[in-house]
């Protein structure tokens, strides 16, 4: 079963949520889709990495072989490839590495070369599977790495996954294929509206999913109405206790110093599993 904890907004709690649920359910491994800023690592302290990187295939011409016809700049869609009078320039980062241009050359002048766009790192922590990917600094396109991170999901009993923040490309190839959809929350104008994005894309997916109120008691009721009144369960709320805030800006997971939540994360677990089976009959 595959839990992937999202939301509209960032910086609502997702890593929170998602380290301290996996946390409490044995050795359930994390992976962080999150590649632009990937942090479930820095709350779970790994040491030793395996690294490996993330490449696409970029077209490369062969300019003697080339006629300049412009075909293939006429078949992208994208503006990757510019055919000029003396030659021709290819832009890596708007290519989407569809291999079209290669097929439509007349001349067979245009072939495919790797080019990095990130990492994935895989880990352990206590004995926790740990993988979570890097983007490139400057790469526009973080769905491949994305899908190498989830390419390194293991048959277990469980897996959860960190979504990165929004509702644009990134966040739907991180949902794909998972059991269910913890989509987290606070309780402000931002956070409802962010939240609302969050459900209409969740349902065009057809997964079960719930909401966790992180920081619950800085804002209104308003996303608690919205959820009563769109039949959406709320799973849990998390207070905003200083309590709570110091131990996650001291990277510290606070199931390990609040025994009490980590039972409550269990009962949370018990109730999506329950979720997930009725969903599937």
């Amino acid at each position: 079963m595959i839990v992937t904890v999202a939301s509209g907004k960032g910086g609502t709690g997702k890593t929170t949520v998602a380290v301290n649920l996996a946390l409490s359910i044995g050795d359930a491994p994390i992976y962080d889709c999150d590649v632009e800023e990937p942090n479930v690592h820095v709350m779970l302290q790994p040491t030793e990495l395996e690294t490996r990187e993330v490449q696409l295939p970029i077209p490369e011409v062969n300019r003697e072989s080339c006629t300049l016809c412009g075909k293939c700049a006429e078949f992208c869609q994208f503006n990757a490839i510019f055919v000029g009078k003396n030659g021709v320039i290819v832009y890596p980062e708007l290519c989407h590495s569809c291999g079209g241009c290669a097929l439509v050359c007349p001349e067979n002048a245009i072939a495919e070369v790797g080019h990095t766009v990130g990492q994935v790192h895989i880990t352990e922590a206590n004995g926790r599977r740990v993988v979570y990917g890097e983007l490139t600094i400057g790469e526009p396109i973080a769905t491949s790495v994305i899908k190498a991170v989830k390419n390194e999901v293991v048959g277990t009993e469980v897996s959860i996954i960190d979504a990165p923040p929004g509702t644009a490309c990134p966040v739907i190839e991180t949902m794909r294929d998972s059991d269910y959809l913890i989509l987290v929350t606070e309780p402000t104008p931002f956070g409802l509206h962010d939240l609302k994005m969050t459900v209409d894309v969740v349902r065009e997916l057809s997964i079960p999913f719930g909401v966790i109120v992180n920081k619950a008691g800085i804002g209104d009721d308003s996303v608690t109405e919205y959820c009563k009144g769109e039949g959406i369960p709320i799973l849990m709320e998390i207070p905003f206790t200083r309590r709570i805030a110091e131990l996650y800006s001291r990277g510290i997971p606070f199931v390990e110093e609040l025994p009490e939540w980590r039972e409550r994360f269990q009962q949370l677990f018990r109730a999506i599993t329950e979720e997930v089976e009725h969903h599937d009959q």
